[in-house]
């Protein structure tokens, strides 16, 4: 009832929120080949707000018959984006043989791709082995695989029963492979061999980490069920009851050899994009931060095998990345893994700024071919801060044509070095002016240290005083001994904003780094006074990994029909 009531709310908050849009959507089958008797299942993803409500399903009801479905939402913030996603699992029965087809699915103001089923005639021998009261079967796929590519391992069981107590599913643990399970459980009829059983049906996501031959054995059910030959006894007469699901075997291939240095990413679907890069409708300047964000997106893959993001040393800019923001999520049946990392590059001085392509290597377990995820090299003209305007450079060809036995100078764009010291030189007399300007006015008092050992109030109140000045310097200072006096381990502002979890500290820490290194910029400045009202809001500590929960016994059985 909680659960049902926590999808409601969800449910409110997608629709109600306004300014989300809709992302993508996208209709998959966890197999396309399947024997007249049997489900399959079909899985709607949907990303972003949901609007117009679930898709209409009546449209499958002249092939197939809808036997149950289950839905799977969440909700995130990454950066202060909300991002929402749904998947919805609907297990269908075919009507008959041959192909069929699932038709487009109007949903959230988008539709479907049409998909494609082969349904065969059943298998007389598996229908005269399927005629008892409790039976189990396992899929695997595929059955041949690379090292680290993750497999679908899905498990049935089989029961002709009303009831069932004391119920738990067991699938043992293999030396040398990762197993998460995905999704959540599927319960629906299907009909074997002339009878009709209900079903229980279980995901795993198997990565096997060495090459060789892997055997995955038996997974075997345990319970109770009521004694058919008295199944309205008042006592409720039961017999304990087992089933195990055939062992199965896959043959896992080593790293190809000339695969290289590369980090091995075996998958099925694998992405990696830039966004925030200016599109040129509003110039760059020096000491304005750009704020980048890049995303490494894997399907078949947890986050934890993907390669960590970085930029490389940008000349003429510094860079200065964020807390990373990893995820792993399924969709019923497939590991969704996403790496993503936001930087905010400064530029440091006026000219071209540019950054260099951006390759992942990695493995298409589809096509079984090796391909290369691009991030193609960038570009931008940066100029300088405050709105002047980039200098021209000097036709030093022509000065030097009347001067017989000098040689022509290499232009100002060739070698930048006289343009630096000049400009060097200029923004620190600029600083001296500034200083003497400001301690001949006095216009705002110097946060005095009369005790040897001030207190944390004290420490406080003068970065407060600081803070509603315009000397950054001061202002640096000032918060770096305030938060020295609660963390004395605290020994630079970067060491300050890795210790915190508020998102405006840290971006006001950020600013106040770019203000001191180019006082000509104002973009990006923060009221530090409110930002600190209340004190640093400190990150803590996360608790020691137990080494994960164990399998959680299984009741997925009604008890009162």
């Amino acid at each position: 009832m909680l659960r049902r009531w926590l999808h409601v709310a969800l449910w409110l908050v997608l629709v109600l929120l306004p300014g989300w849009a809709v992302a993508q959507v996208t209709a998959t089958l966890d197999r396309d080949q399947v024997q007249l008797g049997e489900t399959v299942t079909l899985n709607v993803r949907i990303e972003g707000q949901l609007r117009g409500g679930l898709p209409d399903l009546h449209v499958l009801d002249r092939d197939f018959e809808i036997l149950g479905s289950s839905q799977n939402s969440s909700l995130s913030f990454v950066n202060g984006k909300a991002s929402s996603e749904l998947t919805l699992g609907v297990a269908l029965r075919p009507r008959h043989a041959g192909k069929l087809e699932i038709p487009a699915l109007a949903v959230a103001g988008e539709s479907t791709a049409p998909l494609q089923l082969e349904v065969t005639a059943p298998d007389p021998a598996a229908a005269a082995s399927a005629h008892g009261n409790l039976f189990m079967e396992a899929e695997v796929e595929p059955r041949q695989a690379m090292v680290g590519q993750q497999l679908s391992y899905v498990v049935k069981l089989y029961y002709a029963t009303p009831r069932i107590g004391n119920a738990s599913l067991d699938v043992p643990h293999v030396d040398g492979v990762e197993m998460t399970r995905v999704g959540n459980d599927l319960t629906y009829e299907a009909e074997k061999g002339g009878r009709t059983y209900r079903v229980l049906e279980r995901r795993y996501a198997l990565t096997p980490q060495h090459p060789g031959p892997l055997q995955l054995p038996a997974a075997s059910f345990q319970g109770e069920m009521v004694d058919s030959r008295d199944p309205d006894s008042f006592f409720g007469v039961t017999v304990p009851v087992s089933a195990q699901a055939p062992a199965l075997a896959v043959d896992v291939r080593p790293v190809p050899a000339d695969w290289g240095k590369s980090t091995w990413l075996p998958a099925r679907d694998l992405s990696l994009e830039l966004e925030g890069w200016p599109d040129g409708t509003e110039p760059a300047r020096v000491g304005q931060p750009l704020n980048l964000t890049m995303v490494l997106q894997a399907t078949g893959l947890p986050f934890e095998a993907l390669p960590e993001l970085t930029l490389p040393a940008l000349d003429g800019a510094k860079v200065y990345p964020e807390k990373p923001a990893p995820s792993t999520r399924d969709d019923g049946q497939w590991l969704l893994g996403r790496r993503q990392q936001t930087f905010a590059v400064v530029p440091e001085r006026a000219g071209t700024l540019s950054i260099p392509e951006t390759r992942v290597k990695w493995w298409n377990v589809l096509a079984g071919r090796t391909e290369m995820a691009r991030i193609p090299a960038h570009s931008i003209t940066v100029l300088p801060a405050g709105g002047g305007a980039t200098p021209a450079p000097v036709d030093t060809a022509a000065s030097s044509a009347g001067s017989p036995g000098v040689a022509a100078p290499t232009p100002a764009t060739g070698s930048p070095w006289r343009w630096i010291a000049l400009g060097s030189a200029a923004l620190w007399l600029l600083s001296l002016l500034l200083w003497w300007w400001r301690r001949r006015r006095a216009a705002l008092p110097v946060a005095s240290t009369p005790d040897p050992a001030p207190s944390v109030r004290q420490l406080r109140q003068a970065f407060l005083a600081a803070a509603r000045g315009d000397d950054a310097a001061a202002q640096a200072r000032c918060l770096l001994a305030w938060a020295r006096a609660e963390r004395a381990s605290i020994q630079h502002l970067g060491e300050l904003a890795s210790a915190l979890d508020d998102d405006r500290q840290i971006a006001a820490i950020t600013a106040l780094q770019q203000q001191r290194y180019a006082p000509a910029a104002t973009a990006g400045r923060h009221d530090l006074a409110a930002v600190f009202a209340k004190g640093f809001a400190w990150r803590r500590a996360k608790p020691p990994a137990d080494g994960g929960p164990a399998l959680a016994p299984l009741y997925p059985f009604e008890s009162g029909e």
